[in-house]
């Protein structure tokens, strides 16, 4: 098998864990109805799995520096059986919890590590595109997989669809270990040299563009399916085409926002785009009883909301250009936190105040993300001119280029 074809194949693995990761946003009143609490309760279930990751991946991956890679792939698709295994075969909502723990730590450590062996199985002139590869199939179950669970969980039952991920994982452990190479072990990252980053004040900021921009989207993403059904008034088989045209949006959406960074710049886009994520949410509440009206705002959120992804990426590394793997290790648990705490926050919305309220609140969190990106250029433009100004070299002179 090639080298081409042994990336698609982690790639393929990656939408699996990715399936696991997001189809809970698609289901959640499924398992709020089935297991017997309320939404805002299930809701924590997206709180736990992005504490887990967020804080577990990298003591994990730190714990395992040493491990042949290709193991460590295998161990960690394991953990992952087991973890769904625990979804369909033990009941109620404290091993519901306790399953979302293991599949996030799993989940984790295997798209760190299929990440690595990716980019060391591909030449060195293609190794940005193995890597991309990788993160498309990730991104795609967010398009395919969420929608597909939620048909499965309307026709079936929720507990077939952790079931089914369990046995595709399953298959997924044999082709890795025959189909993927023996990838060395590399020198790990301490974390205390990651977090020393966080005490420059304009890396700070940055990331705090990252976790109210995500923050705000997860407040209202989670609760995305007993907003359709309960509030808007669609039919089951409308929000399934609704999550499916969501997932169609975010990828342009991302294509798009690639595309505007490079034309008008990271400060344009990304600002823009957070402007019309707050516009769309807005615009989502005022038209919430609507089903016509509510379906392209739908895609309109989710096309804003992912226009920044790349957008802000690029953003950090200019950040540190030198430190651009840290950079974009820390924005990964930064993003985390933010799902952990935007559900967190949602759930309160929805228990003390009222479902339709997440979207305002979402709004808010996204226009301060925007104000804290406009503060944050600021402060990088001046430290830039301070230092041109006593002839010291600007270091962040990849902002000017591109385009901030």
């Amino acid at each position: 098998m090639s080298t081409t074809w042994k990336i698609y194949m982690l790639a393929i693995v990656s939408f699996l864990v990715g399936t696991s990761e997001f189809i809970i946003a698609g289901i959640l009143d499924k398992i709020a109805g089935d297991i017997g609490v309320s939404v805002s309760a299930a809701g924590q279930l997206i709180t736990v799995f992005s504490l887990a990751y967020a804080f577990g991946t990298p003591v994990l991956m730190a714990m395992t520096a040493r491990l042949e890679r290709r193991k460590l792939l295998l161990y960690s698709l394991g953990l992952f059986v087991i973890g769904n295994a625990v979804s369909v075969l033990l009941p109620g909502f404290e091993f519901l919890v306790g399953s979302r723990i293991i599949l996030a730590l799993s989940t984790g450590v295997f798209v760190v590590t299929a990440l690595t062996v990716a980019s060391k199985m591909a030449p060195p002139e293609k190794q940005g595109s193995a890597i991309a590869t990788l993160i498309m199939g990730f991104s795609t179950s967010l398009i395919v997989g969420v929608p597909i669970g939620r048909v499965v969980a309307a026709v079936y039952n929720w507990k077939m669809i952790f079931g089914g991920i369990g046995l595709l994982a399953l298959i997924a452990i044999f082709a890795v270990a025959f189909v993927i190479p023996k990838t060395e072990s590399e020198a790990p990252v301490p974390l205390r040299k990651q977090l020393a980053l966080l005490k420059e004040p304009r890396i700070a900021v940055a990331l705090a563009v990252t976790f109210f921009w995500i923050g705000g989207y997860s407040i209202v993403y989670t609760y995305v399916s007993p907003f359709l059904l309960t509030v808007t008034g669609m039919s089951e088989q409308v929000v399934s085409a609704g999550l499916f045209a969501f997932g169609i949006a975010s990828l342009i959406g991302s294509k798009l926002g690639g595309y505007g960074t490079d034309k008008w710049g990271v400060r344009r886009t990304l600002i823009g785009g957070m402007l019309l994520h707050a516009v769309s949410l807005i615009l989502i509440s005022i038209a919430a009883h609507s089903p016509a009206a509510v379906f392209p705002l739908l895609m309109l959120w989710s096309f804003s909301a992912w226009s920044s992804g790349p957008t802000q990426q690029l953003n950090l590394i200019n950040q540190a250009p030198d430190a651009a793997g840290i950079m974009l290790s820390l924005n990964t648990s930064v993003v985390q936190v933010a799902m952990a705490a935007g559900a967190g926050i949602g759930g309160v919305v929805v228990q003390q105040v009222s479902l339709p309220a997440i979207s305002w609140i979402g709004a808010a969190a996204v226009v301060i993300a925007a104000l804290t990106a406009a503060a944050s250029f600021g402060f990088s433009r001046s430290r830039s001119a301070s230092r041109s100004g006593t002839g010291m070299p600007v270091k962040e002179s990849g902002l000017t280029e591109a385009g901030v």
